[in-house]
């Protein structure tokens, strides 16, 4: 559900424990939040690692929100969350798998 390798370039900080950013455990990887949208290490630089594609994530009963008890994780225009494992966004009436 991520993009193709896309290089993130310009990229000078390295991300790891104690960086400072928000580590999103992702797949078999971990993702940072950093300048509005996730990268993750590939090799000697980072990629860009952000949804394709739109994908509802269905049977989601829990609102997500301020003192939700999620880590909310600030992504572009809006706030994914962490949960179960993976990042939700709002959507309509649903949320999304980012």
């Amino acid at each position: 559900m991520t993009t193709a390798h896309q290089q993130h370039t310009g990229h000078e900080h390295a991300h790891g424990e104690g960086c400072g950013h928000v580590a999103v455990p992702h797949g078999d990887h971990v993702d940072y939040a950093h300048d509005g949208h996730l990268h993750r290490a590939h090799d000697d630089h980072y990629d860009e690692c952000e949804p394709a594609d739109h994908a509802a994530h269905d049977g989601h009963e829990h609102a997500h929100g301020e003192g939700c008890g999620h880590v909310a994780v600030p992504h572009g225009d809006h706030v994914d969350y962490i949960h179960d494992g993976h990042r939700h966004a709002a959507h309509h009436d649903h949320y999304d798998e980012h």
